[in-house]
């Protein structure tokens, strides 16, 4: 019987090995004949096949990996990864080419030899190689680009923390001189320094204020026009908003501070928005020692977080400080903002870029804002309020917020123009590697419950605008209506923060007269109100005494047409007292808003709860 002839080597062209490999590692030397070979160069790509799969499952963990990719570590680990896979695959692919080539050089060998088939490859196929070798990197070329994109924007908008102090629990001691001006003659070396407040842990309620800056180009100073601390508590997921007026005067400061003692009171005498300034320019007066241009903005911050800490009763930990140029250029990035617009805005006297002043007309109802639009919208308050304002500025943060998908946002030129923007209008002494929990924590906030405050008279503060009496327009802080505000805050139905909010902005004075005699009747019924969020006061009229005390039902009376302006407060009075108001006028009522309500016999007996 005669031997069967052995089956002649198979022809294996390096070039499509090569290319095999570069489409799936291990798929060339499969090809090649070497199926363990490749298994052993697929293997790493399989479990990292696997893997992503896991992470983008569901949408809990895609938006848990993307706000990952907020952490300057993560990207750089990210950006190591990208370069180490791209080596994996140049090294499979050109072992898929070498055993290829083998195989074709032992199908030319003569049969029965005993020497080592050459590797013997034609040009052409070298070029192949070659072609493929450059394209491989193509890809992970644009990763790398994503990567040090992203972290070239956290970590250019974020500083170095520094002293992060300037709560109410501040703890410190130092002594200090200041000339009549103002200007501390103490050395920025000797200015002292407060205990940090810790960085947030994750469980304990997040501070964070939001600065708004009209920084034009080529200014070193500004005034800070809008401040709110978003308060966030991480176990209910609740959000409030808090904004003080930028003319609100008398805010308490550390008492820690030379400034504290400085000042008559310990309370800052100027206008809140002048606070960033005078710290900036008065190292002996505030605890942040530094003469550099980011030491003396720092110091700005920090007197603002410290300040408004005091008077909330918060630690404030961190501060987020937005320029509005920046801002408008950043939503037209993301595609502008709709936002719903509650009552039409004018103003006969925005200011626009070119210094310029232009006549602004919103209308009610659901807007979608380009940049510019949206900033006019939160800035305008020549036909309203400061206090108006501040909540329109609540309603665009917030609005963007629900309208901003981080996916959305994967185009590279539109992320690349956006990163450009946030970075001329962001900056933040929030710690880099922070922002992947604190991303993760926005996508799960309750916004549909958002508590909101502005800090608006007369029941947060006096009111203040004679110009006679050298009293120009200032608002002075009444601090424990405010604190007991900020306390009770997480602690009250949605409704009642949002009913509150309303009575605020109507801002009606409301008077209580005892019509039945009962003691301490017309204070109860001033304390509650005042707990439904109304400026209430016993009646100076009589003692307040009413005209007689067998009233059996409570009247409610408004004065000179303003119930017309008054929805929200006329309907509470409704319903808690159970009867209708009338209206009168009255030429002899100066007060604007006002209520006069009389109590009687069958006037609910109200228990304000403890807060």
């Amino acid at each position: 019987m005669q031997n069967q002839a052995p089956a002649p080597p198979r022809h294996r062209s390096p070039f499509v090995a090569a290319f095999l490999s570069f489409l799936f590692p291990g798929l060339g030397q499969a090809y090649a004949g070497f199926v363990m070979r490749g298994l052993a160069f697929a293997a790493p790509m399989i479990l990292l096949l696997a893997l992503l799969a896991g992470l983008l499952s569901t949408k809990a963990t895609r938006d848990g990996l993307l706000a990952q990719l907020t952490s300057p570590t993560v990207l750089l680990l990210v950006l190591v990864a990208d370069l180490l896979l791209l080596a994996y695959r140049l090294v499979a692919i050109v072992d898929a080419f070498r055993v290829a080539a083998y195989v074709e050089g032992a199908s030319r060998a003569p049969a029965g030899g005993l020497s080592r088939p050459r590797l013997s490859v034609a040009p052409l196929a070298f070029l192949g190689l070659l072609a493929v070798l450059l394209v491989t990197p193509i890809l992970h070329v644009g990763v790398a680009r994503y990567d040090l994109l992203a972290y070239d924007v956290v970590t250019s908008i974020t500083g170095d923390q520094g002293d992060n102090g300037g709560g109410p629990s501040d703890s410190a001691s130092a002594s200090t001189s200041a000339s009549p001006t103002g200007q501390s003659s103490a050395s920025p070396s000797s200015a002292a320094s407060v205990s940090p407040i810790p960085q947030w842990n994750g469980k304990e309620r997040l501070n964070i204020l939001l600065v708004g800056v009209d920084q034009r180009p080529g200014d070193i100073t500004f005034n800070t026009d809008t401040m709110i601390v978003a308060s966030i508590d991480p176990v209910t997921k609740q959000v409030a908003m808090l904004s003080l007026p930028r003319d609100t005067e008398g805010v308490p400061l550390p008492s820690s501070w030379p400034a504290a003692r400085y000042f008559a009171n310990g309370v800052y005498p100027a206008k809140i928005n002048s606070l960033w300034v005078n710290a900036r320019d008065n190292p002996g007066l505030y605890p942040f020692p530094g003469n550099s241009a980011s030491q003396k903005a720092n110091r700005g911050y920090q007197a603002l977080k410290g300040a408004l800490g005091t008077l909330y009763g918060l630690n404030i930990q961190y501060y987020v400080s937005v320029n509005f140029e920046g801002f408008q250029q950043a939503v037209d990035e993301l595609g502008g903002v709709t936002v719903d617009v509650q009552m039409p805005v004018t103003d006969n006297h925005m200011p626009i870029p070119d210094s310029r002043a232009v006549n602004l007309y919103i209308p009610a109802g659901i807007q979608h804002m380009d940049g510019t639009a949206a900033l006019a919208y939160a800035r305008a308050r020549h036909a309203s309020s400061d206090f108006d304002r501040a909540q329109r500025q609540q309603r665009v943060i917030l609005s963007l917020r629900q309208q901003t998908d981080i996916a959305s946002l994967l185009d590279f030129n539109r992320l690349q123009q956006l990163a450009t923007d946030l970075k001329t209008a962001i900056h933040t002494d929030i710690p880099a590697d922070l922002f992947p929990q604190l991303v993760g924590l926005g996508q799960d906030l309750d916004l549909t419950n958002l508590r909101s405050l502005v800090f608006t008279p007369p029941r947060y503060a006096v009111e203040c605008n004679n110009p006679a009496a050298s009293c120009y327009y200032s608002l002075t802080a009444k601090v424990p209506q405010i604190r007991q505000a900020v306390r009770s805050i997480f602690n009250i139905s949605p409704q009642l923060a949002a009913s509150r909010l309303q009575l605020d902005a109507e801002g009606a004075t409301v008077e209580v007269l005892n019509g039945s005699g009962s003691a301490g009747q017309a204070a109860t019924v001033a304390a509650w109100l005042q707990y439904l969020g109304m400026n209430a006061e016993v009646s100076t009229i009589n003692g307040g005494r009413a005209d007689r005390l067998d009233y059996p039902q409570t009247v409610i009376t408004v004065y000179n047409g303003a119930e017309s302006e008054l929805p929200e407060t006329v309907r509470v009075l409704q319903a808690q007292f159970g009867v209708t108001v009338q209206t009168k006028d009255d030429p002899a009522i100066k007060t604007d808003k006002f209520i006069l309500i009389t109590t009687g016999t069958a006037t609910p007996k109200f228990t304000v709860p403890a807060q």
